[in-house]
């Protein structure tokens, strides 16, 4: 379970009302206290022409996190958006945002996305050479540092940062497109992460991404996860509360 350190700001895991007094406030971690995962709906899968309004309904339905995937259409084979939509919609949602970055040289993005509004600032291992510098870059700017794995990333390729990350994104599917099916290996490697955490080799919240629905989420609890990304099945829910209650379990 994740420990928490003093210096983390706006965390106040046993007292959940104070979430009404600071951005996001400390709800999600006070649920993860109570053995619940944090909810973080993808926009990826949003209606992109009415994104505030796809934005708003991620908290009244249960949910924490807005997660921001954000793709240059060369890490990945895709392209979303840039640091303005994520300040566009910023007033419209309190809770945490958990940028992803999907990029080639993800350290000339992150103050910009940091200006935008983020939470946290995830970024791929696969992308970055000087991944140290950029974690430093991230906790200098006062924010939560993430790194992502894809598929065919081991964990050990990130053991000997694994004291200076916030978060680690382990992606479920092969990145740049919603909607695929999640592929149940690689919850292993959210299974090494727990032990590694356990073993004091770090202190992070471990997040999946990719493939996460009714008929999935409890692999996912099962490994050890404590932030579900999904995409597709919370935009496509028809009730959105009830789909997250499912998701927690």
């Amino acid at each position: 379970m994740y420990k928490y350190r003093h210096s983390d700001k706006n965390i106040f895991p046993i007292i959940p009302f104070l979430r009404f007094f600071t951005r996001g406030g400390p709800a999600h971690y006070y649920q993860r206290i109570m053995g619940k995962p944090i909810i973080a709906p993808s926009v990826l899968s949003a209606d992109f022409s009415a994104m505030a309004q796809a934005v708003a309904l991620i908290g009244p339905s249960g949910a924490e996190w807005v997660h921001l995937d954000v793709m240059d259409g060369v890490f990945v084979p895709n392209l979303t958006f840039g640091p303005k939509l994520v300040a566009d919609i910023r007033p419209h949602a309190s809770e945490i945002f958990d940028v992803h970055l999907m990029v080639q040289n993800p350290e000339n993005l992150v103050g910009d996305f940091i200006k935008a509004g983020a939470d946290y600032i995830t970024f791929h291992a696969e992308a970055a050479v000087h991944s140290h510098r950029i974690l430093q870059i991230i906790h200098e700017k006062g924010k939560k540092a993430g790194i992502s794995i894809v598929p065919g990333t081991a964990v050990s390729a990130i053991e000997p940062l694994l004291p200076f990350i916030d978060l680690i994104l382990v992606m479920t599917v092969n990145p740049g497109y919603g909607g695929q099916p999640l592929i149940p290996e690689c919850l292993e490697k959210v299974r090494t992460l727990v032990q590694l955490r356990a073993a004091g080799k770090g202190n992070y919240l471990i997040s999946v991404d990719g493939g996460i629905n009714e008929a999935t989420a409890a692999m996912a609890r099962e490994a050890g996860v404590d932030v579900m990304v999904a995409g597709s099945a919370f935009f496509g829910a028809q009730d959105k509360a009830a789909l997250v209650r499912c998701l927690k379990g």
